[in-house]
């Protein structure tokens, strides 16, 4: 009997199609395809591409799982959950457990295994699977469980990602959200959006502490639903649900850059920009240019960071003063990459001090809430240093830079560009030693995008590589 994915593969040819041509129609390289069919584990088909290519091959979206589960089993198969004796927590045969945080304490909503599997999410979830033990007590207890009609339970099963991407909720609220699920033009409103919103600054909150392992299946979760259910909604509903699906891609752009996966990085930005666009959300529109000026910098690209940020400035959009500022930061860090002399330089430093002391007074946008001075010295350290300022940055840095002001995995960031400066100040001791400690926090974290900084601090580090401490710190960012 044929596997699946054999099964998967006759498909195509069924429908006349060669890899190039289910690619073509897709919209994605034609090697794509072949590692979808060669069975490699961590190239399932994304959520947002499994409608488009159900439709290519005129597939129902449950048969097309089916015959994709083969795919990302064949490696990656997600172990079932350890039988649960609890009799408060209902049993999941063949299959894991997924938290829904409800008044800080997790409800156990079942996934099944195949689900899991066909997700593509089965590499964020391992690491996760073994905190979803029986001795978590949940808030919906059996009996509330099984108060919920089949079509209810079904419904969380059946969309178990999308459903455990949702924030505290009460039974109540939970059978809404199950409804939505299944009938999304009759049951899905705003306050579901708002459910979901809530969720996403949860993800926003915990993002620096728990990595981005961690944060992105629930990311990835809220983007699926929105994807599954936007083409159903109500057209005012659509708006919303978009609205929060460019917020939402947004932040999976910068979770993919944090785990130095460019490519994901940049579709979740174009991704935003085509929500923020439908939903006539402008402001969203500038914000997600600057991001990507950020992406530009990781990539050492500084005429591409250059254009972005002043595209930022100069767009149809009214953004927070705050954004600008780092708009205006970014452009002098491009500037000083480009060249420019140090008078040019902090001229430019200088007006994004001003814009963003004037920020705040009678903003309401959220955007670039995160922004403020202790972030723009990080900066202004990292501008001295690539406008050939070296010590000046040591010195912004031994100022500003301290543990309890920021998330572990940013502190660790900001460290690897203290060791940068201090490298490139001809101090290598120091700049082995702060790397080492940045090395400690990425390890934690998880951060490629800091080891990837710290790879940098090792090339500038080349004329010291025979000493001890260089070579501590070559091990460190190699294990």
């Amino acid at each position: 009997m044929a596997s699946r994915r054999e099964r998967f593969v006759q498909r195509r040819k069924t429908c006349g199609l060669t890899q190039e041509g289910l690619a073509e129609r897709l919209g994605v390289e034609r090697s794509t395809v072949v590692r979808w069919e060669g069975g490699d584990p961590l190239s399932s088909p994304q959520p947002w591409l499994r409608p488009k290519i159900a439709r290519v091959l005129q597939l129902s979206l449950d048969h097309l799982d089916e015959l994709l589960a083969d795919i990302t089993e064949a490696g990656a198969r997600i172990e079932p959950a350890e039988p649960v004796t609890d009799p408060q927590v209902p049993a999941v045969p063949d299959g894991v457990l997924l938290p829904v945080m409800v008044d800080g304490r997790p409800v156990l909503v079942p996934l099944d295994a195949r689900t899991v599997a066909a997700s593509g999410l089965g590499r964020y979830l391992s690491d996760r699977i073994p905190e979803l033990g029986p001795s978590r007590s949940p808030a919906v207890t059996a009996s509330e469980w099984d108060a919920m009609s089949p079509l209810n339970r079904r419904s969380l099963l059946k969309h178990g990602i999308a459903a455990t991407a949702l924030p505290a909720l009460g039974l109540d609220e939970l059978r809404q959200v199950a409804s939505a699920m299944d009938d999304a033009r009759r049951y899905l409103d705003g306050s579901v959006v708002d459910y979901f919103r809530r969720q996403l600054d949860v993800c926003k909150r915990d993002d620096g502490t728990l990595g981005t392992r961690k944060t992105l299946p629930m990311v990835l979760g809220l983007l699926g639903a929105v994807e599954e259910h936007a083409r159903e909604v109500k057209p005012d509903v659509r708006r919303g649900l978009l609205a929060f699906g460019a917020q939402t891609a947004e932040f999976a752009g910068w979770l993919y850059r944090d785990a130095r996966d460019m490519g994901r990085a940049l579709f979740w930005h174009d991704r935003a920009t085509e929500w923020a666009q439908e939903a006539g959300d402008m402001p969203m529109q500038g914000y997600v240019l600057l991001k990507k000026a950020q992406l530009a910098y990781d990539e050492r690209e500084p005429l591409r960071m250059l254009t972005l940020a002043q595209a930022v400035q100069s767009g149809p959009w009214s953004l927070p003063k705050r954004v600008r500022a780092e708009a205006v930061q970014q452009e002098a860090r491009a500037e000083a990459m480009l060249g420019a002399s140090v008078d040019a330089v902090e001229r430019k430093l200088d007006q994004a001090r001003t814009l963003l002391s004037a920020g705040g007074a009678g903003e309401s946008s959220t955007l670039g809430a995160h922004y403020g001075e202790t972030l723009l010295a990080m900066q202004t350290a990292v501008c001295l240093t690539e406008v050939g300022q070296p010590r000046r940055a040591v010195a912004v840095y031994a100022e500003s830079l301290r543990e309890n002001t920021f998330s572990p995995r940013d502190y660790g960031f900001f460290l690897s560009w203290m060791a940068a400066s201090l490298a490139k100040a001809g101090e290598p001791d120091q700049a082995a030693s702060t790397g080492l400690a940045s090395a400690e926090q990425a390890m934690r974290s998880k951060s490629e995008r800091t080891k990837q900084e710290l790879v940098r601090v090792l090339d500038s580090l080349k004329p010291w590589q025979d000493r001890s401490a260089v070579k501590e710190l070559r091990h460190a960012v190699s294990a």
